[in-house]
């Protein structure tokens, strides 16, 4: 049974049983990923930026599915701008059995409904999404590299004297839990000067400065506490560059990585690596249970790349974007409905 389900309102046993599920296809699908915990696992799912949406719909084993599980799939999208982003969740035991293109037909469906052209989705390299997705007409758009710091195996002492190496003219600030409000205005051109035009469309980053209020305060919502690194040049009290780390409740032992940027104009002052090595010291002290931290970066984008290598950070895995044209979507998955009502199953697109 497919119902649209209304997340703030789930049942506790319901949300045990989707992280069940989710954990599962993390088992599956990236067994070297921690397991997600359900601290503010609702937060997550229901804490939005303003105009964003998110609609959800849960399907549900009646009596208990394979394996006992309550919930073999559920699936949801995020109105996000111009584009509805698609997160698929399938449980292994209930895959090929065309449970996964239902929940994509069925969330399709409400985009189209809501006017939407596009749906795009992250896909994670070497897992069935990929073939999933370009089986429904799902074009890549976007590539990037996921690359895995092991803090165990960091030099604390190397990585001292590199956070130490930042040209004189310039001090580097270390802020946990966000920015004070008088420099996020500065931190804000920072970021739109040092705009990335390469950068994917379903996570966009923050250039005005009440977006980047409003950016910071859903993060707390939901759980994820910010910590941030940024240089400031000392003749002109501008933000020269910045480093974004975050550290989710819901997998607490390994922090993401957000914006790295240094502004055009600063550039050749070893500003990353100082400010990245910043971060990964105070973080030593601010989350000690903290294992891992990950990154993800364009391909073409070498200069990061070699920073983080010579940081410790080894590549992981490929991260796509794809997307698609809603109405071809819908009328493709509406004649295969018509033809078979089973196929090959979704995957979670992270």
């Amino acid at each position: 049974m497919m119902r649209e389900w209304d997340l703030r309102a789930a049942s506790s046993a319901e949300m045990v049983s989707l992280l069940d599920t989710l954990n599962a296809v993390l088992a599956a699908d990236l067994p070297q990923d921690p397991p997600w915990q359900g601290s503010f696992l609702r937060e997550y799912l229901t804490e939005m930026m303003p105009g964003e949406r998110r609609i959800a719909w849960v399907a549900e084993a009646d009596p208990v599915g394979p394996g006992g599980v309550a919930t073999p799939g559920m699936v949801n999208v995020l109105l996000l701008g111009s584009i509805g982003v698609l997160e698929v969740l399938v449980h292994p035991s209930a895959r090929r059995s065309g449970l996964g293109r239902e929940l994509v037909l069925t969330a399709a469906r409400r985009v189209y409904q809501e006017g939407f052209q596009t749906i795009g989705v992250e896909v994670v390299g070497d897992t069935p999404a990929v073939t999933f997705f370009q089986s429904l007409g799902f074009t890549r758009e976007y590539v990037e590299t996921r690359s895995v710091l092991d803090l165990a195996g960091v030099d604390w002492a190397e990585l001292g004297r590199t956070a130490d190496g930042v040209s004189p003219g310039y001090d580097v600030q270390f802020h946990p839990g966000g920015l004070p409000d008088q420099l996020i205005d500065a931190y804000a051109r920072a970021k739109a000067e040092a705009r990335d035009v390469e950068e994917g469309e379903l996570r966009p980053s923050s250039y005005d400065p009440q977006r980047l209020r409003d950016s910071l305060d859903c993060l707390h919502r939901r759980g994820m506490t910010p910590y941030i690194v940024l240089a400031l040049h000392r003749q002109t009290g501008e933000v020269a560059g910045l480093t974004e780390v975050v550290v989710p409740a819901q997998h607490p032992t390994r922090a993401d990585q957000y914006d790295t940027i240094v502004v055009p104009a600063h550039r050749g002052h070893d500003i990353d690596r100082a400010m990245k090595a910043r971060m990964l010291l105070e973080l030593r002290s601010a989350e000690p249970a903290l294992t891992e931290v990950q990154t993800w970066n364009a391909q073409d984008n070498e200069a990061m790349l070699k920073v983080n290598a010579e940081l410790g950070y080894r590549p992981d895995r490929e991260w796509y974007e794809y997307s698609v044209d809603v109405a071809e979507l819908v009328h493709r998955l509406d004649a295969t409905a018509k033809i078979s009502p089973s196929g090959p199953s979704g995957d979670r697109a992270r």
